[in-house]
């Protein structure tokens, strides 16, 4: 099935259709024009997905981090593999001191709860709370089901040439990545420091 032929129908998929439309001069055909249509909507899809946790962030009355955190220990709750401290803030990015008081914030809002549930007492795992699970349901739930009638209209066949393309894009970008941390000289060489 073509994708061409999934035409919006509501007011929603009618103005997403409108922002594909108005990205600019459409790419050339061929293999190099497809991979730039491609590469386009994903970056689209990934300001969406920003402008969606910053919503969240907003509804909640949480900063963007706090948000994001908190989205990082659900998932990981959901996933059946709670984090700890540490391993959130090798997720988001924060140094230990910035994701303790980050959690402290989470705590004293009443969204995070810090058990010790592991064998060795001294691992602290990180919960939502039962509140603010109902509250990330009651914000989330509506854009699981518009998902889940989008993807209802591709065959199955499709959706696993989708899921694999996913799985290889999320190993590739994990590779550069890695790349990336073993550059010694970080610094653009446009911009070298002088000597």
């Amino acid at each position: 099935m073509d994708v061409t032929q999934h035409e919006p129908t509501d007011a929603a998929g009618r103005v997403r259709r409108t922002k594909l439309q108005q990205r600019g001069p459409t790419a050339p055909e061929g293999a190099e024009g497809q991979q730039d249509r491609l590469t386009e909507g994903l970056r689209l899809y990934g300001a969406d997905y920003q402008e969606v946790a910053r919503r969240f962030a907003t509804w909640l009355g949480l900063h963007t981090t706090d948000a994001h955190a908190l989205v990082q220990i659900l998932y990981g709750e959901e996933r059946g593999a709670p984090l700890s401290p540490a391993r959130l803030s090798e997720r988001i990015q924060l140094s230990s001191g910035a994701t303790t008081a980050l959690l402290n914030r989470l705590e004293k809002a009443g969204h995070v709860v810090r058990t010790r549930e592991h064998t060795d007492r001294r691992i602290i795992t990180l919960r939502g709370s039962a509140r603010v699970q109902e509250l990330t349901d009651d914000f989330f739930r509506p854009l699981g089901e518009r998902v889940g009638r989008m993807l209802a209209r591709y065959p199955a066949e499709q959706l696993q040439q989708f899921e694999a393309f996913l799985n290889d894009l999320h190993l590739t970008m994990n590779e550069h990545l890695a790349a990336l941390d073993e550059d010694e000289d970080p610094v653009p060489r446009s911009s070298a420091r002088p000597s």
